[in-house]
């Protein structure tokens, strides 16, 4: 994909509230404004947190505004971010693209007064942060090795595909997945390569493994374009039967990679409900209430033969 300058907006709705308690901006919830800047515009897992914080904006009485840079690339985050401080808003939810590179702007944007929550991702140090929402990132990559174990149990060498280095949630799932692996001798891993969210790349690393590596047995997909580039690549190698792919995320292109066999399982995380527990405690924080300083939500392990039971589990293309 190429790097574009071009912000990506939508405006939630904005509700009535009566409550009428104290906080941050000067007034009651009825009269906050909360930015929302997302890892990467356009992508289903976003798209579907933004439904949920929009779904818990209008009964909260707030009013939200969502950004998202084209690429999860802190280069093109950081402006954004710079621009949201200089608009004043009285919060800020966040899911960061590297663990290091925004500490400094999101810390100014805790110094401008700025109530700041983190999404999905985490920071090296996120102690501007009053609260921290997540999926068991490593609880979820387990889950994945699970499910290649289970369709393998002879064992044979697997390959982790993320999305890119320095992000927590991928650092964490491929934790989750490498730390259950090593309780199986039967099982080993190929060094860990990343497709850096493009599925052409993930593709590209497929077909080329599979070259050095023909028995291989299993690949996890670490987020959406990885799972969908690593179901492109053995679709073009013909290895859809030879290899169990287990991708995180369950967007529209993964969901029909599960339908047509490329894919046999997903690890489906709650964005919608990460994204609607972090909106209520920046306004509880902004209500002068104390917030929860660390939430996890869970993950539902989707097959093909579970699929007709989880649809309120897939991610969305719009509101």
């Amino acid at each position: 994909m190429a790097a574009v300058s071009a912000l990506a907006l939508a405006l939630a709705a904005c509700g009535g509230s009566d409550d009428d308690s104290g906080g941050g901006g000067g007034g009651g919830s009825d009269s906050y404004e909360v930015a929302f800047i997302q890892g990467v515009a356009g992508d289903e897992f976003y798209i579907t947190m933004q439904c949920g914080i929009e779904a818990a904006a209008e009964d909260l009485g707030v009013t939200v505004e969502t950004q998202g840079a084209q690429q999860f690339d802190p280069a093109l985050q950081t402006p954004i971010v710079d621009s949201v401080v200089a608009s004043a808003p009285d919060g800020l939810l966040i899911a960061p693209t590297d663990v290091t590179a925004m500490n400094r702007p999101l810390k100014a944007a805790a110094d401008a007064g700025i109530t700041v929550g983190l999404v999905d991702t985490t920071l090296e140090d996120p102690s501007m942060a009053v609260t921290q929402v997540a999926s068991d990132n490593e609880g979820g990559g387990a889950a994945a090795f699970t499910a290649i174990q289970e369709a393998n149990p002879d064992g044979g060498t697997v390959l982790v595909v993320g999305h890119e280095p320095g992000i927590s949630t991928n650092e964490a799932r491929i934790k989750g997945f490498l730390d259950a692996l090593e309780a199986d001798p039967k099982f080993t891993a190929l060094p860990t390569q990343y497709a850096q969210n493009d599925p052409a790349e993930g593709a590209r690393i497929v077909t080329s493994t599979l070259q050095s590596t023909p028995d291989l047995i299993g690949i996890f997909g670490t987020n959406l374009f990885a799972a969908e580039g690593a179901a492109t690549g053995l679709r073009q190698a013909g290895a859809q039967e030879q290899v169990t792919v287990v991708g995180f995320d369950a967007g529209p292109a993964q969901v029909e990679a599960l339908e047509n066999g490329t894919v046999q399982a997903l690890i489906a995380q709650q964005p919608a409900e990460i994204g609607k527990q972090g909106l209520e405690q920046v306004v509880a924080s902004l209500n002068g209430e104390e917030p929860e300083a660390e939430i996890q939500t869970g993950f539902t392990i989707i097959t093909k033969d579970n699929l007709a039971d989880n649809q309120d589990a897939l991610y969305k293309s719009d509101c």
